[in-house]
């Protein structure tokens, strides 16, 4: 019952660092804006990082099960 948090936390962040990472690569790949107002290369590489970051904090709450 313990590890259900740690599993709903992981399942979370793996979806939502896969979309973004996903969503990203779609928009430049059709050169189209990530951010509007904001440099592509800084915008692009922001969201990346972000979405790697919720797919490590994915892989920290899974290995805590």
């Amino acid at each position: 019952m313990e590890s259900a948090p740690a599993i709903f936390a992981g399942t979370v962040f793996a979806l939502f660092g896969a979309g973004l990472l996903l969503w990203t690569g779609v928009r430049v790949a059709h050169r189209a804006p990530v951010a509007q107002g904001v440099s592509p290369v800084a915008s692009a590489t922001l969201a990346a990082l972000a979405g790697s970051a919720a797919l490590l904090l994915a892989a920290w709450c899974f290995t805590r099960l």
